[in-house]
């Protein structure tokens, strides 16, 4: 069935691209993993910290099924801006350590939702959306933080690509 396809299809990018995101922090310092090469202050460790929020919220409350592990909120306007770049008080283990947790979560749900299965996104213009559409949004959005990372990687080190 092509729903069933295209679903494992998106799961299959969606983990391949979590891999690429960890990789961009192999072989760093500490200092080089957030240490900012933008005005933004953006960090390859705090964009993981990004992907991770993203996936808690995504495929946590969008369908129900929250994240056990208390993350900020998405209307915490003191917090708004801070999830791309790490603070002083996160370790990189800390860091990595979530993602992956989020990771078992948000395939959880994947696994348990079939793909036309409902969510609200009440942030989006038309919040009514199915799995479908989130596996999208994430395999976009991680691959667009990816792109962000080769870049920071490749300011680092120069290491570009997907894998060395």
């Amino acid at each position: 069935m092509i729903d069933e396809f295209a679903k494992e299809y998106l799961h299959s990018d969606l983990r391949e691209l979590r891999d690429v995101m960890l990789w961009k922090l192999e072989g760093l310092s500490e200092a080089e993993i957030r240490r900012p090469l933008v005005p933004s202050g953006t960090n390859l460790l705090g964009l993981v910290k990004h992907l991770a929020l993203s996936e808690s919220r995504y495929f946590g409350e969008v369908f129900g099924r929250p994240c056990p592990e208390p993350l900020p909120r998405w209307d915490d306007l003191a917090a708004r801006g801070e999830s791309m770049h790490a603070t002083a008080d996160e370790s990189c283990e800390d860091i990595v350590g979530r993602y992956r947790r989020v990771w078992a979560h948000s395939d959880a749900t994947i696994d348990a939702l079939a793909v036309d299965s409902p969510g609200h996104v009440p942030w989006w213009p038309r919040p009514d959306v199915m799995l479908f559409n989130v596996l999208v949004h994430m395999v976009t959005e991680t691959a667009r933080h990816a792109g962000h990372a080769d870049i920071v990687r490749e300011q680092l080190d120069g290491a570009t690509g997907a894998w060395r």
